[in-house]
């Protein structure tokens, strides 16, 4: 007969309902937080199609009038040289009638240059910039606005967005160099000046980064995205680190940056965009009623071209200037989550994480204590708990990845750590603080943060392991001599030596009390108490204590005075912590020096990647970059084992 119930059965009950319920929270919270913070990496639900980039088609702003009427500004890709036939628009899947024409006035467009007029640009540099604003100038359609803002050590709005092409060239031309690249400034303030309706673009034109002063990058990128104007970049002869930003601030606008090598790249670069914008159509559509919403409406074109299939797909706002917005641009290749929900999911995927490791650690085992005294009165064995938990099925998985030889030297070590963990625990739990970490890179520094925690994460934990045991067997070598000494004396006194060590148990300090305590128990159990004692040698991997041990074994085999043999190993083993010791303060000074060197390039990478951004991004945004990051990691490991090696004297 098995024991099925035990008194109190209801609560228990309970408590398999409570913890079915904190489960499903737990799976619903994880599930929850990783959708949230997947969402913003995997792209938009509705994504960019061929894409004008992509020598296709490219929704560039919508704009809804009072009436209702939609106008959709297309944008042509450089690579559709045939006209567009059998254009179809559909909004929330559903086609609608459309008109396609050219652009000619119909919606308010404004482009602003931002040149650099640092003295870097001095010589060949400004002679084609200012060649290349001509030839942008006399490409661009009449109907569109062209402002111009300056950036050198200050910014300047040098002409406001105008239709008089005149005003434009004389200012170019005019144009004074000084010293400093305010570009995050120069960047703001061309957003500012685009206005605030109609489609707006901003064209950047730098040959260097920004030398400070002003704005920071974020706030840079932050004014783009504000804003809601295009942006595109022009970086003559610039290297990977000094791209790197104003690349991070395209991309927050969706724009194009191009990478001019040499001036007189620049003159068809400029014409390239003012084509563009004479290559715009526009497209004309009454809007559906009924819409389930104005604010989120997936807009899609699609055409034919050459016999080519080209098109574009994106959220818009459709709501009218009466309904609280006059007009909006295409929501392109925006996440379905933004920075509130990323923060949301990552709380959310903490919380899951920190609940499953609370479930495993700390669900209880085996019956409960009234199933035992049902069991105990009976007569019986109790029965083990029936049900797979969460915990022994994480353990489960963990233990399959374990395995016996690994076990065995791990769970020593735990145990001389003074931990008491299986090694299944352990590894679930290191697996989760290296995901925890990971998590915070991500949020507080994207990708480059998320690796560099992530593996501090996963390094962490087995370095605090080590110190652990290092401190706990540096305090067991401390204590050993004066152990010895109480056992000689228990000896002298006519006790065995089973009844020596209990007088150490109860009159020892941890961790030499507690080891002892477990050999003693032992060889209560029948364990020899040499062998107990050996056990005990072998968790804290104390050398000097296994010496000991050895030399009690040969007493026991030849004969002796146990009680001198054990003052004379104790006289002996306090030289040879006087003299580790004062090995140990004489190469202090080495270590520390080690201990500098080796983390310095780490804290200072890891420092830049928060503070400085931009600058730090040449090791991993270039080929170069990651070949010298690698090329210094295997150089600091390297140079981290030999110096290991040189402040490492063995006593």
């Amino acid at each position: 007969m098995s024991v099925l119930t035990a008194p109190g059965a209801g609560s228990g009950a309970g408590t398999t309902r409570a913890r079915r319920l904190a489960a499903s929270a737990l799976v619903v919270g994880l599930v929850a937080g990783l959708l949230l913070l997947v969402g913003p990496l995997v792209g938009p639900a509705h994504g960019k199609g061929t894409g004008a980039g992509d020598g296709g088609l490219d929704i560039a702003y919508v704009q809804t009038a009072e009436d209702g009427r939609v106008s959709v500004l297309l944008d042509q890709g450089a690579d559709l040289t045939s006209p567009l036939e059998d254009v179809e628009v559909s909004v929330d899947d559903t086609l609608v009638d459309a008109d396609v024409a050219q652009v000619t006035g119909q919606v308010d467009r404004t482009i602003v240059l931002a040149l650099d007029a640092s003295r870097s640009m001095a010589g060949a540099r400004i002679a084609a910039a200012r060649e290349a604003v001509e030839a942008f100038l006399a490409a661009v359609p009449d109907d569109v606005a062209v402002g111009l803002v300056s950036f050198a050590g200050e910014v300047e709005t040098t002409v406001e967005p105008t239709t008089d092409r005149a005003q434009v060239r004389d200012a170019v031309a005019d144009l004074t160099l000084r010293r400093g690249t305010r570009l995050y400034d120069g960047v703001a303030a061309a957003a500012a000046a685009t206005g605030s309706t109609g489609a707006r673009s901003v064209l950047v034109l730098s040959d260097g980064r920004d030398t400070g002063g002003g704005v920071d990058l974020a706030a840079a990128i932050a004014a783009v995205e504000d804003s809601g104007v295009a942006l595109d970049a022009v970086a003559l002869d610039q290297d990977a680190a000094d791209v790197a930003p104003v690349r991070r601030m395209v991309d927050a606008a969706e724009g194009t940056l191009v990478d001019a090598q040499g001036a007189a790249a620049l003159t068809d670069v400029f014409a390239a965009q003012a084509d563009a914008l004479g290559r715009q159509l526009l497209i004309t559509f009454e809007r559906p009623a009924g819409l389930a919403s104005l604010s989120d409406v997936d807009l899609s074109v699609s055409a034919t071209a050459g016999g080519l299939a080209v098109g574009d797909r994106a959220l818009v706002d459709l709501r009218a200037a009466d309904d609280g917005l006059a007009g909006a641009s295409a929501a392109v290749g925006r996440s379905l989550v933004g920075t509130t929900g990323l923060l949301v999911g990552g709380v959310a995927l903490a919380a899951g994480v920190f609940a499953l490791l609370a479930l495993v650690l700390l669900q209880h085992r085996g019956p409960s204590a009234a199933q035992r005294t049902v069991a105990r009165y009976l007569g019986e064995t109790p029965l083990t708990q029936e049900r797979t938990t969460l915990r022994d099925s994480a353990l489960a998985v963990t233990n399959s990845l374990v395995k016996q030889d690994f076990e065995a030297r791990f769970s020593q070590r735990l145990t001389g750590a003074g931990l008491a963990m299986t090694v299944a625990e352990w590894v679930l739990l290191h697996a989760g603080i290296a995901v925890l970490a990971g998590l915070v890179g991500l949020l507080l520094g994207g990708l480059p943060l998320l690796l560099l925690l992530l593996v501090l994460g996963a390094a962490a934990p087995y370095v605090a392991l080590r110190v652990l045991h290092g401190r706990r067997l540096a305090a067991f070598g401390a204590q050993l001599p004066e152990t010895l000494t109480m056992i000689s004396g228990g000896l002298s006194a006519g006790l065995s030596v089973a009844q020596s060590i209990d007088t150490v148990v109860r009159e020892g300090a941890e961790p030499m009390a507690s080891e002892l305590r477990r050999a003693l128990a032992e060889h209560r159990l029948g364990i020899p108490v040499e062998d107990a004692l050996e056990n005990v040698a072998d968790r804290m991997g104390s050398p000097d204590f296994a010496w000991v041990v050895m030399a009690i074994r040969i007493q026991r085999e030849v004969g002796g005075n146990l009680a001198e043999l054990l003052d004379t190993v104790a006289g002996t083993l306090r030289e040879r912590e006087y003299l580790r010791r004062q090995v140990r303060t004489l190469s202090a000074e080495g270590r520390i020096s080690a201990y500098i060197l080796v983390a310095l390039p780490i804290l200072m990478l890891g420092y830049m990647l928060v503070a400085n951004r931009e600058y730090a991004s040449f090791f991993y945004t270039s080929v170069l970059g990651v070949l010298v990051l690698a090329g210094g990691g295997l150089l600091l490991a390297l140079g981290s084992f030999v110096m290991s090696r040189m402040v490492k004297v063995e006593v």
